[in-house]
């Protein structure tokens, strides 16, 4: 990627559904007891995306008042049945760092394409990141990010 290529932004961490974690397992809207990226994983290796250096759930990244929109993705798995609760879904990763205590640390943008998707959708300023365990990391937490402007655009709110 050269110097022209690479766009860095900043985020917060905030909560997310708990969703991909497994963190509200067991309740009704959780029916995922080790949570979705784990259940994931398996099938994403299968495919050529190994996530075992990562933590097994979502870091979810507010960037507002901006939004963004994926322009072409690393991995792109389409139609993929990794549960028998629901109909297939079609999973986009583009390769991205986040800045964290001083270093730069390399993940992944998570993007369950919203069409395929049943439930737990989030707003378009919001950034769903599979990364390493980053200790100390929490929600409030500042986040520098870069990725590759043939990746991902950084949309400006429309001013009225």
């Amino acid at each position: 990627m050269t110097a022209d290529q690479v766009i860095v932004w900043q985020g917060i961490v905030k909560a997310g559904h708990g969703v991909a974690s497994g963190r509200t397992a067991g309740t009704s809207a959780n029916p995922y007891p080790q949570g979705s990226i784990a259940m994931q994983a398996p099938f994403f290796k299968a495919l050529g995306l190994d996530l075992s250096d990562c933590f097994s759930g979502t870091v979810n990244v507010d960037i507002s008042p901006q939004s963004w929109q994926l322009l072409s993705a690393d991995h792109c798995f389409e139609h993929l049945r990794w549960t028998h609760l629901h109909p297939p879904e079609t999973f986009s990763f583009a390769a991205l760092e986040v800045q964290w205590q001083g270093a730069w640390h390399a993940g992944w943008l998570y993007y369950p394409h919203p069409e395929t998707k049943q439930t737990h959708f989030q707003s378009r300023s919001v950034m769903e990141l599979i990364l390493p365990e980053l200790a100390g990391l929490t929600t409030g937490s500042v986040l520098q990010l870069r990725g590759s402007a043939l990746r991902v655009q950084l949309l400006q709110p429309s001013s009225h």
